[in-house]
Formats: C-alpha cells, sequence, structure tokens
C-alpha cells in the first residue's frame, strides 16, 4: 500500500538547462521498487499535485529522488520556487514499470524526461549487479537536453552488460550518436537482437504509442514482450 509523508528537500541538483532533481530526506527504509513513480504535493495544494517518477534506485539509501523538466506550469514554477530544508508532500510507491530479473536481455526506448524510471531501473541493476543485459536507445533534440549523462556514463564503464546509445536531431561534434529519430532501422542497427529482449518504453505519451507500434507492427515483437506505464508525468 502507498504511504503518505511529510518529507523535507535535501538537495537539489541541476541536470540541465531545464531539469531539476529533488532529493528528499528519508524517514527510514524505503519500500519501493525501480522505476516506480510517486505522487508530489506542494503547498498542500491538490491543484499543486503532480505524478512523477522515482529517478533514485532503492540500493541509494540516503535519499528519495525525483527528477522534473521544468516548464511554465503552476506545478513546475512553485517546485523551482522551493528550497533546500522546504517541506513537501509525496506519495509512494505506485507502478508496475518494474524491471523483470527473469529475463536475461532488456531493451529501453527513451526521450527526454522519460530517462527519470530507467535511470532508477539501471542503477538498480548495476549496484545489484543482476546480471541483466541491458540496452538504451535515448533520443533528445540535442545534447543539452541529455538527462543523467554523467550518471550514464559512469554506469557503462562499470557494468559491460550495459549498453547506451544516443538518438538526436541536432548533431554535436565529438558526441557518439545517432541523427535523426529512433525507427525500425534505428532499433535493427543498435539492438541487432531485438527479437530476444523485452522491451521497456517511457517517454512522452505520443513517443510511446509511436515506438510500440513500430515494435509490434513492422518489427514483430509481441505485445507480452513490450512494457510502458499509464504515467502522466509530463
Amino acid at each position: 500500500m502507498p504511504v503518505e509523508i511529510k518529507v523535507k528537500i535535501k538537495e537539489i541538483i541541476r541536470r540541465t538547462y531545464n531539469v531539476k532533481s529533488f532529493r528528499l530526506e528519508t524517514p527510514g527504509i524505503l519500500e519501493f521498487k525501480a522505476g516506480q513513480f510517486l505522487s508530489v504535493k506542494l503547498k498542500g495544494n491538490e491543484q499543486l499535485k503532480r505524478y512523477l517518477s522515482i529517478s533514485s534506485s532503492p540500493t541509494e539509501t540516503c535519499y528519495l529522488e525525483f527528477t522534473k523538466k521544468l516548464t511554465e506550469s503552476d506545478f513546475s514554477k512553485t517546485l523551482d520556487s522551493l528550497t533546500a530544508g522546504d517541506e513537501i508532500e509525496v506519495q509512494y510507491p505506485f507502478g508496475k514499470f518494474v524491471l523483470d530479473e527473469s529475463f536475461p536481455k532488456i531493451a529501453f526506448l527513451s526521450g527526454g524526461i522519460g530517462i527519470t524510471p530507467i535511470r532508477s531501473i539501471c542503477k538498480y541493476a548495476v549496484d545489484k549487479n543482476l546480471g541483466s543485459d541491458l540496452v538504451l536507445l535515448y533520443a533528445n533534440r540535442s545534447v543539452r537536453d541529455v538527462v543523467f549523462k554523467e550518471d550514464f556514463d559512469a554506469m557503462v564503464k562499470s557494468y559491460f552488460r550495459l549498453k547506451v546509445a544516443h538518438v538526436l536531431c541536432e548533431t554535436e561534434p565529438g558526441f557518439k550518436c545517432t541523427v535523426g529519430r529512433i525507427n525500425a532501422g534505428v532499433i535493427k542497427n543498435e539492438i541487432p537482437d531485438y527479437a530476444h529482449r523485452k522491451f521497456y518504453l517511457c517517454g512522452p505519451p505520443l513517443m510511446v504509442e509511436a515506438m510500440k507500434k513500430i515494435l509490434t507492427e513492422e518489427l514483430a515483437v509481441t505485445a507480452e514482450m513490450v512494457v510502458t506505464e499509464n504515467f502522466q508525468g509530463y
């Protein structure tokens, strides 16, 4: 059952020009699975409540973290004004977007801020040395939009079963990527054994639907091998 608690912000980390992570003080042992999400309510106001993925892993026991792309919404503006020591209300955990540890090969297709639950899952797999073979295709407009770049770079170095491939709309000198969008050709090129993998999709709803259609209709991946989250954190 989800629990609802009041917690203080421990630390705020700027990830990109328009994305921040908020680390919360933890009241004890955190009971959640990598990939799940929480609700965040600000100022005790139901109008300032959103569902956001947990971006930290259960292995990171000193805090609970969520990460948000900051927009012009009232929620984002209020969240952006908060500082360390401020108190918010959270309720967690929710969701079934969790790693199937029994399946040996996993692929993630993600775009933009949709990377947050995938960061949690990958960090958990790396810290636990699960042995899962993981591939991430991560789409963004440009390098400056890539969230958790340093985290994934470190994970790739320490866990040889993790591959991260970037897909950008705009090329960047010295940055290895595919230019364009994730399509069937890109999936075949970066994940040649795609037919033997379970896919996890997370990103803007229209992107997730498009990716699911590519997998099931163009690449003949069965629906049972595609995991998505009915999630409104955008």
